[in-house]
């Protein structure tokens, strides 16, 4: 019986656990080529935390868990490199407090493990440049700083302007240190939902390199058509079978609610994981409405912007235009984009502008219900 890994995160876990693993690591060895910084934004449940473990698992060293992956036959020189993976991912960021024990947490595990010792009047910058020194050095290996949403903070007070702009000036401090410690960073990758956050949180760190409109990464989160049907085939057969489809009106059921999400132009389009592998757990078709802390940043982002849903929810929904080839910019339209209620439909070279729509019918109703609550 096939083990779907909902809800699960930590590749060690699945490695060992029997877990269904879709292989990504190509692109693992594809970026760890490099000593870079990057960032990647993609909508909630796609699979970013996962790919940032894996990434931890590689520069651990964690040979064996990459038994019969394409990692196993590219990477011929493993090493074993300092890893600071700070996770945003969990707890309520309400409170002016809230992202400062976030922090001390990490700090305060990584100091022990290289012999920190630090001052009650440090800043969490500061105590962040001394682990990333002192891991260098008890090591010999430069360090790798792997981000998990690292702006949650921000998309939970985000009604908040005053607590807004604290977070941001403590997370901008932190994220800072990347830049005035260049050198004993191997390397780093961020991952997020929103992009304009980008300039405000990292400031002048010019070295960081925007992965998530770039065609060659498209497929590093979520699923190809190609790879359910080579992989998920007989669950597909056994979900058709459950619920009185043929086969191939079950494939297309799969795509009409599920899939459609383009990241670059003339890139495939993604299935949400998260959702696919729920869907053949439980053998029936079924809605995923967004997280609480989600579905109230969307809501409040809309009354701010004073934008009604009903414009994406007529039958013109694809004559929308984002004039921006990044995707930058504070654009409701944007905001929807990286949170993936709309995505790329097309290109227009006239305007050198993205052509957005709603991906798929899930999403179309979960707006539909988004729009009624407004109201």
């Amino acid at each position: 019986m096939t083990k779907y890994p909902i809800g699960i995160q930590n590749f060690q876990k699945l490695r060992n656990s029997g877990f269904l693993y879709v292989d990504k690591t190509a692109f693992v060895y594809q970026l760890v080529s490099t000593e870079g910084y990057y960032f990647l934004s993609r909508p909630r449940r796609f699979g970013k935390s996962l790919f940032l473990s894996t990434l931890e698992a590689y520069f651990q060293g964690k040979k064996e868990l990459f038994k019969g992956l394409a990692l196993e036959r590219l990477e011929k020189d493993w090493k074993v490199y300092p890893v600071l993976h700070l996770d945003l991912n969990v707890g309520k960021f309400d409170t002016p407090e809230a992202p400062h024990e976030r922090l001390d947490h990490y700090l305060s595990g990584w100091e022990k493990t290289y012999d920190v010792i630090p001052e009650t009047s440090q800043s969490p910058a500061t105590r962040f440049e001394n682990v990333i020194s002192r891991a260098y050095e008890k090591t010999g290996q430069k360090v790798v700083i792997l981000v998990d949403e690292y702006d949650k903070p921000l998309l939970q007070a985000i009604g908040n302007k005053a607590l807004q702009d604290e977070y941001r000036a403590m997370l901008m401090s932190v994220y800072g240190v990347t830049k005035s410690m260049d050198g004993y960073i191997q390397f780093a990758f961020f991952t997020g939902v929103t992009k304009i956050q980008v300039d405000s949180l990292f400031g002048d760190l010019n070295n960081i390199t925007n992965i998530s409109s770039d065609k060659r990464f498209a497929e590093l989160c979520g699923f190809t058509e190609e790879e359910i049907r080579n992989i998920f085939d007989d669950e597909v057969r056994l979900l058709a079978k459950k619920n009185l489809l043929t086969k191939e009106d079950c494939y297309a059921k799969l795509k009409e609610n599920y899939d459609g999400y383009h990241f670059s132009i003339d890139a495939s389009g993604m299935y949400n994981p998260f959702c696919l592998m729920d869907v053949l757990n439980a053998m029936k078709f079924k809605d995923f409405g967004p997280e609480t802390d989600t579905k109230e940043f969307l809501v409040e982002s809309l009354r701010q912007n004073s934008y009604k849903l009903e414009n994406l929810l007529q039958e013109d929904e694809t004559d929308l235009f984002l004039f921006d080839t990044e995707l930058f910019g504070n654009s409701i339209l944007a905001l929807l984009y990286q949170n993936g209620y709309l995505t790329i439909k097309d290109y227009d070279e006239r305007f050198d502008g993205f052509q957005l729509g709603i991906p798929n019918a899930e999403i179309k109703r979960c707006l539909l219900s988004v729009a009624s609550y407004i109201k």
